[in-house]
């Protein structure tokens, strides 16, 4: 037997599509309107490999099947195109409906044609995208085979290319998110969210450090002892618990093999990946229910991911430590400017329940954040005020009461100049918490919504503080007591609905005087 392609008698018609597939396999469009073609194609293509990979065979019988098949099956590797069908250019047609309207740059075009005079070749091959033209006459078998291996050895780079593409562009947004992240908590969905966006797959995720999930992290660079620091899917309520007591001994000696080694570990179902820290230990990225196999590409972009996540987490933990810092900076301030007529804790309490309330208005996280950091020197002005009078446990004078009255302006001088955002705020927290709901507050007169909201905030957490607490001039009030005052000052001193919001939680509020009392002063 010579190696010419041998026509087999076939029945009339259509002939059944033969699948040759599996999972792991290329697929191939044959579209031609001679049955025979058809199945010599396959005969001589049966036992084709490639990378490891069959052939799964699909057929078209005229132009229009062929573009109903690609509307279909967005997946295929190569077309053996016939150029003379239904009409004498309607293999043409569907390589024009390939490359302009369906924009499918992946798939490889090869025209065959019995009549290479009514599309020649030069014409074609500069007019038209297809990838290769060749006469049926000198299509032998060997010839063929030649064609579709180059043919899928081409598709197969395009493929790996695009998905290199893609996968690299998910890098660069997951990196912009992540290095743009400011919370924690912001941090770790983003990571969870990008990786199994990149992988598309499990969303089973949890990020490992030394770092303790707390409020505030601590963090150990000489501790053994891991943490589940933030979790998705099953890890999501287990922040903060010992490694060790979350998942099972196989996958605890992954996460110690990726820790000692300082690499990524695959296993079947689960992987862990080390995220190098040029100032911590280091932590571990652990994705679990993994759904398939990962290829090649997978595994590039899972290392590039795990290079830049810790950096990304170390910024986010230097940035926390800088914000506590400078909250830390300013209560200590505010403290000391203030002859210490409060205590750090005071000042945490009003500046926690005024963050609370804040939390329920239409104040969004940015600005409860300078808000929060601006309360603390609500009260600066204080510093001018004779500290015998700040402290004097009987009745003030009239012209006592008119010098603490001044705080209020003394604090807004003090502060009103600058160009930062959180001190601006201040200034104005300072110059304005003493302003009333029904307008009969100082210094300004100012009534209702003309009063900041932030300083309506701060003058309602700053009484419920003064009231619950043991003051020079008063004992602790009840809670029923502050409650009352509250309720019968609403609409008056205070705003309704800030009123009402600190009434709705009044549990919340309590906490927070309970978990910071003051300290004694000496």
């Amino acid at each position: 037997m010579n190696d010419e392609l041998l026509f087999v008698d076939e029945p009339d018609g259509p002939l059944t599509n033969p699948v040759e597939s599996d999972e792991g396999s290329w697929k191939v469009l044959i579209v031609d309107d001679e049955p025979e073609v058809h199945a010599v194609t396959k005969l001589a293509l049966s036992d084709f490999q490639f990378n490891g990979k069959g052939l799964e065979f699909v057929s078209a019988y005229s132009g229009e099947e062929a573009k109903a098949v690609f509307k279909k099956h967005t997946d295929i590797a190569v077309v053996l195109l016939d150029v003379v069908m239904e009409q004498d250019d309607s293999g043409l047609q569907v390589a024009e409906y390939i490359r302009d309207e369906l924009h499918n740059h992946f798939c490889r075009i090869i025209l065959r044609t019995g009549q290479p005079g009514q599309a020649p070749e030069k014409h074609v091959i500069i007019n038209y995208d297809i990838n290769d033209y060749k006469s049926k006459t000198e299509l032998t078998a060997q010839k063929l085979f030649t064609v579709v291996i180059s043919a899928l050895r081409s598709y197969n780079d395009i493929i790996v290319i695009e998905e290199n593409r893609a996968g690299l562009q998910k890098i660069v947004e997951a990196s912009a998110d992540l290095f743009c992240a400011r919370s924690l908590e912001t941090f770790i969905q983003g990571i969870v969210q990008q990786l199994a966006s990149i992988l598309g797959c499990s969303k089973d995720a949890a990020y490992i450090t030394s770092a303790v999930a707390t409020p505030m992290p601590i963090n150990h660079p000489a501790s053994e002892q891991l943490y589940i620091f933030a979790g998705n899917g099953e890890y999501a309520n287990h922040e903060g618990k010992p490694l060790e007591s979350v998942i099972n001994d196989e996958q605890l000696a992954s996460c110690k093999e990726a820790l000692q080694q300082q690499e990524i570990i695959y296993s079947d179902d689960h992987l862990v990946a080390f995220c190098h820290s040029k100032t911590r230990r280091g932590s571990l990225l652990y994705l679990s229910g993994l759904p398939r196999k990962l290829s090649r590409t997978d595994r590039e972009l899972v290392e590039i991911f795990a290079e830049n996540v810790q950096i990304a987490f170390d910024n986010v933990l230097s940035t926390r430590d800088i914000e506590d810092t400078q909250r830390e900076i300013i209560e200590r301030l505010g403290v000391a400017m203030e002859h210490h007529s409060a205590s750090c804790e005071q000042l945490r309490r009003v500046r926690l329940m005024s963050e609370a309330i804040a939390k329920h208005t239409e104040l969004n996280a940015h600005e409860i954040e300078l808000f929060s950091m601006a309360v603390p020197l609500h009260d600066v002005g204080s510093a001018k005020v004779p500290e015998a009078i700040l402290h004097k446990p009987s009745e003030l004078s009239s012209e006592e009461r008119a010098s603490i009255k001044r705080h209020t302006e003394y604090g807004y001088q003090m502060l009103k100049d600058s160009k930062r955002p959180v001190v601006q705020l201040a200034a104005t927290l300072a110059h304005q918490h003493h302003e009333r709901w029904d307008g009969s507050g100082y210094p300004l007169g100012l009534k209702g919504t003309q009063i900041a909201l932030e300083a309506r905030i701060t003058a309602l957490a700053d009484v419920f503080d003064a009231l619950y607490n043991a003051r020079p001039h008063k004992p602790a009030w009840t809670i029923e007591q502050v409650t009352d005052y509250l309720n019968a000052e609403s609409g008056k001193h205070f705003d309704p609905e800030l009123v009402s919001i600190v009434l709705e939680n009044i549990s919340d509020f309590v906490a927070i005087q309970t978990s910071h009392p003051s300290t004694p002063q000496p």
